[in-house]
């Protein structure tokens, strides 16, 4: 539930602004009839996003998306993407989206010379297979089922082409919330093994410094079965990808997001401003 109501986010964003934070045309019709149906459900649950609101049903449902939503789903996809670019122009032919979820770039992306691995549970590659068939979409991801608290997740990569020895760039986004500390450790050590050096990976985490916004996102992500399990200071953090082999880069907080990416967006959209939510935080990092 949260993957489709990240690209729920990104559909709603391309569709409702003229300039975009994050441009993601391929969303909406990934998710099919869906994309009304979490419409619905969204402006239903008004209450529980802005308690007291009073409007119309596309009003209510505009708030919730940028006030609550939609913020920290387009600033680590820009985020992300962004180093993934940079990455590619420097010589990585290979990208790693581990809990690919519902994410587009594979169907978005016109450079046939690097190769998109997108790892995740057996069951929701399946459901994505089925849906690029019925919205007429062309696949180009390698898709790896796998289950990435199952340290196999690694063998199971390199049997689909994977070249361990090559550079390689990772995204592991909204992968941190949903693991216990320990479990994301092992993750991280995983994808060190299987990465070259500078290689690189992004990824965002929810920080000691919670707010009121990742509050109602942990409660709607408990509400569809998916609890959040861990928050990081900047320094675990730090210590954590140093321990790995990953030296940390580039690190954004809530204020330094928003004045990167979201910018030209508030300038464009005095009466909606929107800004990254506190309480997450964004990483570039790259193995030594």
């Amino acid at each position: 539930m949260t993957a489709k109501v990240s690209c729920f986010a990104r559909a709603y964003h391309y569709n409702n602004k003229s300039i975009r934070i994050f441009t993601d045309d391929i969303a909406e019709k990934l998710l099919g009839e869906d994309y009304n149906q979490i419409a619905k459900s969204m402006s239903d649950g008004i209450d529980f996003f802005c308690p007291g609101f009073e409007g119309t049903r596309e009003e209510g449902l505009r708030l919730i998306l940028d006030r609550q939503l939609s913020p920290s789903v387009l600033g680590r996809s820009v985020f992300c993407e962004s180093k993934l670019a940079y990455a590619i122009a420097n010589g990585c032919k290979q990208y790693l989206v581990f809990a690919a979820g519902y994410d587009t770039y594979a169907l978005r992306n016109k450079d046939s010379a690097t190769k998109v691995y997108e790892l995740d549970y057996p069951e929701l590659l399946k459901d994505k297979v089925e849906r690029i068939k019925k919205a007429n979409l062309k696949a180009s991801a390698v898709n790896v089922p796998c289950d990435l608290a199952d340290p196999e997740w690694k063998n199971e990569l390199l049997t689909f082409g994977y070249e361990k020895g090559s550079k390689a760039f990772g995204s592991l986004l909204g992968i941190s919330y949903y693991l216990e500390k320990r479990d994301f450790e092992q993750l991280l050590s995983g994808v060190s093994k299987v990465m070259e050096s500078e290689s690189a990976i992004c990824f965002d985490y929810p920080s000691v410094d919670e707010s009121s916004e990742t509050r109602k996102i942990q409660m709607l992500a408990t509400a569809a079965g998916e609890q959040m399990k861990a928050r990081y200071s900047y320094e675990e953090m730090d210590m954590l990808l140093r321990k790995y082999g990953f030296e940390l880069i580039e690190h954004l907080d809530a204020e330094k997001m928003t004045d990167r990416y979201f910018k030209k967006y508030n300038e464009a959209n005095s009466e909606y401003q929107m800004r990254s939510s506190n309480g997450i935080g964004y990483v570039y990092a790259v193995k030594g």
